[in-house]
C-alpha cells in the first residue's frame, strides 16, 4: 500500500470525475484511482475520457472513460447506467466539468469583450454547463446514493466564487484589454450556494456534499500573471 493509500484508502469505491480528461480532472482522477478507488472518466470529450481511462487502469485500478453533456439528462443518466453496469455502485461524485477558457493565443476572442458587451448566449451556454450541469449531476448521482444510504458529492469551485477577479492579472502590454468571463464569477458563487443547499438538505444522513475551492493552479503562466 503507497502514501497515499495510507492516508485515504478507497478500495472497493467509486468515484465519477465530471470534467475528467480536463487539466484538473485529470489529477482528481488519477488521486482517486491511486487511493484505490474505480474511477470513471467522464468528459465531453469521449476519447479523451477513453484515453485518460486507460492509462488509470494500466497505472492503478480498473477505470471506464465515458462521454458526458453536463447539460443533457439522458446523458447523466447514461453515465449513472454505464457505471453502474461496469462497477455496480456509485459512492463519490466529483464534479470538475466546467467552461473556462484559458488565456492563450487561441482563445484571445474570448477574453476582450467588456461586461457592458458581454453576448448573452455565452453566458447561457455557460451558465449551463457551470451550474445547471452541475445541479443535474449531484441530483442523479444523490438518487443512487439515497439508495446506498451514503455518499460523497464534491463539487469544484474556485477563489472566484468568493471574491470578484482582479482584471489587472489579465493585462499584458501591448495587446488588447483581455477580461476574465462575467459567467465564470457567477456560476461559481453558485457552486458554493447549490453545494450549502446539498449538504443540508441531506443532514442526518450519510449523504455528504463538500465544495472544494483551489487556489491559484500552476499551468505554464507568463511572469507577469505570477
Amino acid at each position: 500500500m503507497n502514501e497515499v493509500q495510507k492516508l485515504f484508502d478507497l478500495t472497493n469505491r467509486v468515484a465519477i470525475v465530471t470534467g475528467g480528461a480536463g487539466f484538473l480532472g485529470q489529477q482528481f482522477s488519477d488521486a482517486w484511482s491511486e487511493s484505490g478507488a474505480n474511477v470513471v472518466v467522464a468528459d465531453i470529450d469521449q476519447t479523451a475520457a477513453a484515453d485518460c481511462a486507460e492509462e488509470l487502469s494500466k497505472k492503478h485500478n480498473s477505470a471506464l472513460g465515458v462521454g458526458l453533456d453536463v447539460t443533457d439528462p439522458f446523458s447523466v443518466q447514461n453515465l449513472m447506467d454505464l457505471t453502474l453496469e461496469k462497477f455496480g455502485q456509485l459512492d463519490i461524485l466529483v464534479n470538475s466539468a466546467a467552461l473556462d477558457p484559458k488565456f492563450d493565443s487561441q482563445n484571445q476572442t474570448q477574453h476582450v469583450t467588456s461586461f457592458e458587451d458581454f453576448p448573452l448566449q455565452a453566458w447561457k451556454q455557460a451558465m449551463d454547463v457551470n451550474l445547471t450541469g452541475m445541479f443535474l449531476t449531484c441530483q442523479y448521482a444523490a438518487r443512487e446514493m439515497k439508495r446506498n444510504g451514503k455518499g460523497s458529492l464534491i463539487n469544484i469551485c474556485s477563489t472566484y466564487g468568493i471574491a470578484g477577479p482582479d482584471q489587472r492579472l489579465y493585462e499584458s502590454l501591448g495587446e488588447p484589454r483581455q477580461y476574465k468571463p462575467v459567467y465564470y464569477s457567477v456560476s461559481k458563487a453558485g457552486v458554493l450556494g447549490l453545494t450549502k443547499y446539498i449538504a443540508t438538505y441531506y443532514e442526518g444522513t450519510e449523504i455528504r456534499c463538500n465544495a472544494l475551492t483551489p487556489g491559484g493552479v500552476e499551468r505554464g503562466h507568463d511572469q507577469a500573471f505570477r
